[in-house]
């Protein structure tokens, strides 16, 4: 069983807070006509949005749970409700990849959207799932619906890194933050939609995740656990990898998926390494990579792959040439 998309989702596991902050709202009449939803990668940003869409285009009262079987539900899971309007990168055709940010004549689209009369007689409703992608361009054109907002609309920002949105666009959103899960709640969701998988393996995954239902079935799907022991065997040989075990790794990762997952899981692990001898708990493996590469050193590698990764995927790089380059970086 995989997770449905957020918009097809009944289900949304934690993050209590942030759904009675909207339930209050929306009992108390008062609702704010923007809000941010920020939090990590796959933590329920837009599963929790889309609740809240529904409840809204339903008519506002009660609780944010609703039944598949219901009506608006349906529609939504559809992408028929005329009254929302969901905002993202789009899909690049020439390049067969999505493109790396929000156009700025889609967002032009929002304020007008905005501005129609419901056709429901209720509200109407825009979700910008990604809108850290949106350029200067892009956040402009919504600054204007946001300063002088039309009644019984609401726009939903959601985001994974806010500190690239503008200021202006954050300082006029009410902000729900939603923290990565609980160890509990995360194996809940996991047991849930991996009841095939062994509970030490969910476990292992679940560190892997770091608190994000999403990036763990993403890792279950790319394969992630093979992948994190690949990356353990990179740490434990560190700074002294074979040259000819890197070429056995580049073989094994010419698909995009597992690069890119391969070299995420050991962009991470540099990080932590960084991160343990600072707090003093690093292990073997971290203390050994932090004394041959330096504390300085190894955080401008973990910054170096990170570079690779998108420098690969801009000029189309051979893949496995890319895997040797990032393993070099640690000798």
């Amino acid at each position: 069983m995989t997770a449905p998309a957020p918009r097809e989702n009944p289900w949304l596991i934690g993050h209590q807070a942030a759904q009675a902050a909207i339930a209050g709202a929306l009992q108390g009449g008062r609702l704010h006509h923007a809000w941010l939803i920020t939090g990590a990668e796959g933590v329920g940003k837009a599963t929790l949005a889309y609740r809240f869409a529904r409840r809204l285009l339903a008519g506002g009262a009660g609780a944010l749970d609703m039944p598949a079987t219901h009506p608006v539900f349906r529609r939504v899971a559809a992408g028929t409700h005329a009254d929302l309007l969901t905002v993202e990168r789009e899909w690049d055709e020439k390049k067969k990849r999505m493109k790396k940010q929000i156009a700025a004549e889609t967002a032009r689209g929002i304020p007008p959207f905005l501005h129609l009369t419901p056709a429901e007689g209720g509200w109407r409703v825009v979700i910008v799932d990604g809108a850290e992608d949106l350029n200067p361009q892009s956040a402009n054109a919504l600054l204007k619906v946001l300063e002088e907002p039309p009644p019984r609309a609401v726009l939903m920002l959601i985001c994974s890194a806010a500190g690239r949105l503008l200021p202006t666009l954050r300082s006029r959103c009410r902000h729900l933050a939603l923290a990565p899960l609980e160890e509990a709640e995360l194996d809940q969701a996991l047991a849930a939609y991996l009841p095939e998988m062994g509970s030490a393996d969910r476990a292992a995954l679940a560190g892997l995740a770091e608190g994000s239902p999403g990036r763990a079935l993403a890792l279950a799907e790319e394969g992630g656990l093979k992948l994190a022991g690949m990356v353990a065997e990179v740490l434990a040989a560190a700074p002294d990898f074979p040259l000819l075990r890197a070429y056995a790794f580049s073989d094994a990762l010419r698909e995009q998926a597992a690069f890119e997952t391969f070299m995420g899981l050991l962009q991470r692990a540099v990080a932590a390494a960084v991160a343990a001898h600072v707090r003093g708990t690093a292990d073997a493996a971290q203390a050994r990579l932090v004394a041959a590469r330096s504390v300085v050193g190894l955080a401008e590698t973990a910054q170096a792959l990170g570079r690779l990764v998108d420098e690969t995927e801009r000029v189309n790089m051979d893949r496995r040439q890319a895997v040797v380059a990032g393993l070099a970086l640690l000798r």
